[in-house]
């Protein structure tokens, strides 16, 4: 028996890896090709008598309505994109080639999967806006502010958030937060999905299977529909260094993250990972060229940088400031006593100590040794300064403990210069602070 043409189409058409599509003028789909069950999901006998626009995604129905009315007013298109929601929920993007059949009354299509594609170009924008971001931020949080741009516009995220280990390791410190419901610390349902994240090492999807196992107040902050959020560990060489979250839209009932929008994120996260610590270790090596190794204090050329600016803000608001020389006493003794490692942690004691003598914005450095220097800023009259050299000989006194038993008290020569009696540059101010310091020594020698 021979098979009619109509049959041996309909055969040739279901060889295609590309679906052929026929809607009616109401829309719904009067035939398909095998191919629609690998692209959509659903047999060809389910998609039949199906609206095709319940198919579509949401967010490109009216695009996709505008042009069904063009094509089916006598004009072609052979480039029409949009997505569709699959059988299980996925999103996959179309390459639509489609006419009218005046005769037939039906809208005849040609969908070409261009899902692998877009995802390959996805990927590569982020990594290109990634590297972009990494380049043109100068910290870390203007860094995260950018990736969550980037990030919202390939996926929904109402919420963002970078949680990175502490310096123990142990627990997640959040770095940049920014969530739907506003406020100003993280979400608890970050917090906590953060842990889980960084427990398991990898990516975990809120669900309420996941939900189930969540703390009794984690689950009451969630509420009943709690919102649609993902966690994936930044990893790189060495190890995990911290958490992305990712907030869902809120939409009503919107599902989870597709396999495509994990995969994705993922690669994200590689990404991101790669950037932090890269950034990290750009930080640390600034750090490094600025800071005294042994006490965290600025050192000698962030000290003169730190001045000099002290300066020009001075003399622009005609106001005046205090430089104060510090040596620390019989500090040798120490070393030969009980050791540089006492000595050393001597000095760290000290640096905290004086530290504390001060405000956050005046700076504290080490010049080397055993000699230390402070700017104080806005000073009003001198005897603002005359207090902070009271107050640092009462905290030297204190007795330090050391380690090993040791215990003990420091004693410290200050000299004092002051911004503009004693000068108006760099060099004169240290020369007079320097001086003032040796004279002060000398005074505490005869006297001792």
């Amino acid at each position: 028996m021979h098979k009619s043409p109509a049959d041996a189409i309909a055969r040739f058409t279901d060889l295609l890896m590309d679906a052929v599509c026929m809607v009616d003028a109401d829309g719904h789909f009067v035939f398909v090709s095998a191919a629609c069950e690998r692209i959509f999901g659903y047999t060809p006998q389910e998609m039949a008598g199906m609206r095709m626009i319940d198919l579509v995604a949401p967010a490109d129905r009216e695009r996709t309505l505008a042009a069904a009315r063009a094509i089916m007013a006598g004009q072609p298109n052979s480039r029409f994109e949009n997505r569709y929601v699959r059988k299980d929920g996925q999103i996959v993007h179309i390459m639509w080639s489609a006419r009218w059949s005046e005769a037939d009354q039906l809208r005849v299509a040609v969908a070409h999967d261009v899902t692998a594609s877009k995802q390959a170009e996805r990927m590569q924008y982020t990594l290109y806006a990634i590297s972009e971001a990494v380049h043109a931020s100068d910290d870390l949080p203007a860094l995260f502010q950018r990736i969550h741009r980037i990030i919202g516009t390939m996926l929904p995220a109402s919420g963002f958030a970078v949680a990175l280990r502490d310096e123990q390791g142990k627990g997640l410190r959040f770095a940049y937060h920014a969530h739907a419901c506003g406020g100003g610390t993280p979400h608890v349902l970050a917090r906590w999905l953060g842990e889980e994240v960084l427990r398991a090492g990898t990516p975990v999807l809120l669900t309420p299977a996941a939900m189930a196992l969540a703390p009794l107040s984690v689950q009451a902050a969630a509420g009943a529909e709690p919102d649609c959020w993902i966690g994936v560990p930044l990893t790189t060489t060495q190890g995990d260094i911290g958490v992305l979250l990712l907030q869902g839209g809120d939409a009503p009932g919107q599902a989870g993250y597709t396999d495509q929008e994990q995969e994705l994120l993922m690669f994200v996260s590689n990404q991101v990972a790669t950037a932090i610590h890269r950034q990290q270790l750009n930080s640390r090596l600034r750090f490094m060229a600025q800071h005294d190794e042994l006490t965290r204090l600025p050192n000698r050329r962030l000290f003169l940088d730190r001045l000099q600016m002290a300066l020009a803000r001075a003399e622009r608001h005609q106001g005046q400031l205090a430089l104060l020389f510090i040596d620390l006493n019989k500090f040798k003794r120490v070393n030969d006593e009980h050791g540089h490692d006492c000595g050393d942690e001597l000095l760290r004691e000290v640096a905290r100590r004086l530290k504390r003598c001060v405000r956050e914005s005046d700076t504290v450095a080490r010049l080397g040794g055993d000699e230390f220097v402070i700017i104080v800023e806005e000073v009003l009259v001198a005897d603002d300064a005359l207090r902070i050299v009271e107050k640092i000989h009462q905290v030297l006194a204190a007795p330090m403990r050391l380690g090993d038993g040791v215990s003990l008290a420091a004693t410290a020569s200050v000299g004092v210069a002051h911004y503009p009696e004693h000068g108006d540059d760099i060099h004169q101010l240290m020369r007079q602070a320097d001086q003032a310091m040796y004279v002060s020594k000398l005074q505490e020698t005869h006297s001792g």
